[in-house]
């Protein structure tokens, strides 16, 4: 069969676009990942919607200043009749993630997380007292 103006990924786009089949991750990360920022007593607090994901699902990286939030998931679903004859399986796999800029004097200890309810809070003070580092002594045997 011969289609004008279409290509192959446009067929497949075409037919998981009935509303037959679920798409729950077709979004960028930024729509799953729904963010809010506030200012609260000298520290910003994130609220990040992250529904459906186990609290060992997500990361929290600290690097060269960026804090890079990252959420993977493995889920396979499977509909079966009463005889137990599948009718229906989906497999998805994938991960989307945030970076936000906090300064590079914002160090891991800084940062307070925690994770209830599908909603992961970041607590990130706005300055940090730099300590004066103590000196370590070297024992020597």
């Amino acid at each position: 069969m011969l289609l004008a103006n279409r290509s192959i990924n446009n067929l497949f786009d075409d037919m998981f676009k009935d509303p037959f089949f679920s798409r729950p991750f077709e979004n960028s990360s930024s729509q799953i990942m729904k963010t809010d920022i506030h200012e609260k007593d000298g520290s910003y607090m994130i609220e990040m919607e992250l529904p459906g994901y186990a609290k060992e699902d997500i990361k929290a990286d600290l690097k060269d200043g960026y804090l890079t939030i990252t959420a993977n998931r493995d889920e396979t679903k499977e509909e079966k009749d009463a005889k137990g004859n599948c009718l229906h399986k989906e497999r998805y796999t994938g991960s989307c993630n945030r970076s936000f800029y906090v300064g590079d004097k914002i160090t891991q200890d800084d940062i307070k997380a925690s994770f209830r309810d599908g909603v992961l809070l970041l607590q990130i003070p706005k300055e940090v007292q730099k300590v004066e580092e103590q000196p370590k002594l070297i024992t020597i045997e």
